[in-house]
């Protein structure tokens, strides 16, 4: 339970409700991930460069970086290996690319007042090692606002365990519902300003994997801001 009294969401659970939603309920991992892009863009303030890992936490980098393009804020796009991506995301990078939009296997920071972290989601439960640690460790050093995608990255969604390295972050834009180890043991120092956004998973698909969600979790807006967890 978040320290707003709701539920969480474990990284097994993630992935069985992006399944249901799609399966059993006809909302595809590609409208998720839009909708994530969307709302993470919305909390970029200023010119922002968004660096992306190989998962589907990289599509929602992806999407983001879009709209972010959109609106005259896309500093630069980098991802660590686009061969990687998963189909969803893929197709956000195909996206991107057709409208012109470079996308570096090497990380530019240079001309960025903020960066989107979307290097590792929910999934990660070891070091981060190679060019991921050395990107994460370069977010870090160039002292930018940093917004995290789901949680900052070498962030144990699940334990709060902060592996070595993981991104320091001011906001983090948790995806639906908070993850349990945004509020355990490391996890406070390293999320900043934790704010839930609203993807449009039905709650029913929470309900099958025994989470109950408030009615009105978003009856006020699409976002929720968690009270200070620094």
């Amino acid at each position: 339970m978040s320290s707003n009294g709701l539920p969480t969401l474990t990284s097994r659970q993630v992935k069985e409700v992006d399944a249901l939603a799609q399966e059993r309920f006809g909302i595809s991992v590609d409208w998720l991930m839009e909708a994530a892009g969307w709302q993470v863009a919305r909390f970029c303030p200023q010119r922002t460069a968004v660096v992306c890992g190989v998962g589907n936490n990289a599509g929602d980098g992806l999407a983001a970086a879009r709209h972010l393009h959109r609106w005259g804020k896309l500093a630069s796009v980098s991802c660590l290996n686009p061969a990687r991506l998963p189909s969803a995301a893929a197709r956000e990078l195909e996206a991107l690319r057709r409208h012109g939009i470079l996308v570096s296997g090497e990380l530019h920071l240079s001309g960025a007042q903020a960066v989107v972290d979307a290097i590792f989601g929910t999934g990660i439960s070891r070091c981060p090692e190679g060019d991921f640690a050395a990107w994460i460790e370069a977010i870090n050093a160039a002292k930018l606002q940093v917004i995290a995608v789901d949680v900052p990255s070498g962030l144990d969604a699940d334990t709060g365990v902060a592996y070595a390295p993981s991104v320091q972050a001011q906001t983090t834009v948790t995806l639906g519902l908070p993850k349990p180890g945004l509020f355990q043991a490391d996890g406070p120092g390293l999320s900043g300003e934790v704010w839930v956004a609203d993807i449009g998973v039905p709650f029913e698909a929470y309900a099958v994997v025994g989470v109950q969600v408030p009615a009105g979790l978003f009856a006020n807006g699409d976002r929720v801001r968690l009270e200070s967890i620094q």
